[in-house]
């Protein structure tokens, strides 16, 4: 099961975060540094999953922006790694460039993680489908 779902810039700066189980805010501000200062300090020619407390971490870096996931110990690392690749995708097909739009959108990229994931699990991967909600917003939008 994910745990949470996390977008950081290089500065250690929380962009997006969505917790699937209860975490109280000053927990969540404590766990988040930590999680982001081990994976910022890794080089690139590490592994990207650690072992992080009583969960595991699992992350990609893209330009500079790095998406990390916590999960338990029955969530396949490589699918979850899959899907982070597939969260990035997605966010690429719908906004032309990812990382400066996703912070004057964080309304739509919420709807895309939340397509994607629902309470902790894997629930669609295909592009299209994840992205039917928003294109129907977007015709509303329009007229």
């Amino acid at each position: 099961m994910i745990k949470f779902f996390l977008m950081v810039n290089k500065q250690g700066q929380t962009r997006l975060s969505r917790y699937y189980e209860h975490v109280e805010i000053n927990k969540r501000t404590i766990l988040e540094a930590e999680v982001i200062k081990n994976c910022l300090s890794r080089s690139k020619d590490q592994c990207s999953f650690i072992e992080y407390k009583d969960f595991r971490l699992v992350y990609r870096q893209y330009a500079a922006l790095f998406v990390v996931v916590g999960i338990n110990e029955t969530e396949n690392e490589m699918a979850v790694y899959e899907l982070i690749h597939n969260f990035v995708e997605v966010l690429d097909k719908y906004f032309s460039r990812v990382c400066p739009q996703i912070m004057f959108n964080l309304d739509r990229v919420h709807i895309i993680l939340d397509e994607m994931v629902l309470n902790g699990c894997i629930v669609e991967t295909n592009v299209n489908r994840i992205l039917a909600p928003l294109l129907v917003l977007d015709k509303v939008a329009e007229s």
